[in-house]
């Protein structure tokens, strides 16, 4: 397998509908280990139009160039209320990712 697994966590604001469902945003991505491209991603945003939305905007960044990219496309394109929380996640999984890549 040419791929890894990782999440990133983050708190959720109060009011969104994720928040009865859960206490954090998560975000998985399947990343290429050579290259370090995010060719999968998901998150626990309430609706299935949010989750889809959240992977067509992190799919095809490569996280060996850092996250600075894909930060600034969530938080222009995404104005949600998990805005903050999508990108603190981002952070935590690219964290995790820098800590176990080879």
């Amino acid at each position: 397998m040419n791929t890894v697994f990782i999440a990133g966590h983050a708190r959720l604001p109060q009011g969104m509908a994720a928040r009865s469902m859960y206490e954090t945003l998560t975000i998985t991505a399947e990343i290429d280990k050579k290259y370090g491209v995010i060719v999968a991603a998901n998150c626990t945003l309430a609706t299935e139009h949010g989750r889809d939305f959240v992977e067509r905007l992190l799919r095809g960044y490569s996280l060996r160039e850092g996250i600075e990219q894909p930060a600034k496309v969530i938080q222009e394109h995404y104005l949600g209320k998990a805005g903050n929380a999508l990108n603190s996640a981002l952070k935590d999984l690219y964290k995790q990712y820098e800590e176990k890549k080879d």
